[in-house]
């Protein structure tokens, strides 16, 4: 066990190694969720000025789900990212040659992942305290219990992204950014499931965000914790999880038995 900690580390420290480095990069981390956080910041700052004390509440809302998103879409980018640089490199083949299993780089890629979520998303929530008088953490606890469960989906959605690079190859690296914004109108992230239409519902509920989006209005809107919508949170981050384990192994092994591994990035 202590040797697989080495090995995590050690990839965990060669991508510490490319962001200290690199201040483009370390600024990349905080520029969109702080980009989001403005847009939406001030959007929202409009409804509130101009309406009534429901959809003043509304605007709240809408500042909560754009921050917790954030944390979904940056644990989501910060696995696939982190396994597009070795391929960008050409260094996934001798990442492998080394004692490093699957596994352990699946581990080292979500250490990374919770590294660009804290440094991009608290940024992000110090602006919306800051500008608009908003704290996300006024919900109590409960809000780790949302990051949690949305950080967890946004790994089990990169090793699906994964998953077809290393069987289709470069043709689906854009996937890498585009699949978690895809599922976004059916996440609920700025409005309640009951506003969709009645057939794609099921897709929506299908998904865990939904279902954290739904306990965090109830949270902030009514003071209430839902624990009916975080638990099938956590029951479906669960089984989807198995799912995207199981494509990412089934394609790891096809690609490296097949020399895949060798030419990714060609």
């Amino acid at each position: 066990m202590a040797s697989s900690g080495r090995r995590i580390w050690g990839l965990v420290y060669r991508h510490l190694a490319l962001y200290r480095r690199s201040w483009p990069r370390m600024l990349e981390l905080a520029y969109w969720p702080a980009l989001q956080m403005l847009i939406w910041g001030f959007t929202a700052s409009f409804i509130a000025g101009r309406s009534n004390q429901p959809v003043a509440i509304a605007a709240g809302t809408l500042l909560g789900g754009v921050l917790l998103w954030e944390v979904a879409l940056r644990s989501q980018m910060g696995v696939a990212l982190s396994f597009l640089e070795e391929v960008w490199s050409r260094n996934l083949a001798h990442v492998f040659v080394s004692p490093l299993r699957p596994w352990e780089m699946v581990a080292g890629m979500m250490v990374v992942s919770l590294m660009r979520v804290v440094i991009g998303v608290l940024p992000a929530i110090l602006l919306a305290w800051l500008l608009y008088a908003f704290n996300l953490f006024a919900m109590g606890p409960i809000v780790i219990v949302f990051f949690l469960n949305l950080t967890v989906m946004g790994w089990w959605v990169s090793l699906a992204v994964l998953s077809l690079i290393l069987r289709h190859g470069a043709g689906a690296e854009a996937l890498a950014w585009s699949v978690l914004f895809g599922l976004t109108p059916f996440s609920a992230v700025f409005y309640p499931v009951s506003v969709l239409p009645a057939a794609i519902r099921p897709i929506a509920y299908a998904l865990p965000s939904s279902h954290v989006f739904e306990g965090m209005r109830a949270a902030m809107n009514d003071g209430v914790v839902r624990w009916d919508h975080l638990a099938w949170a956590f029951g479906l981050n669960i089984a989807w999880a198995i799912v995207a384990v199981w494509l990412f192994a089934g394609q790891f092994r096809h690609a490296r038995q097949g020399g895949a591994l060798l030419n990714i990035g060609e």
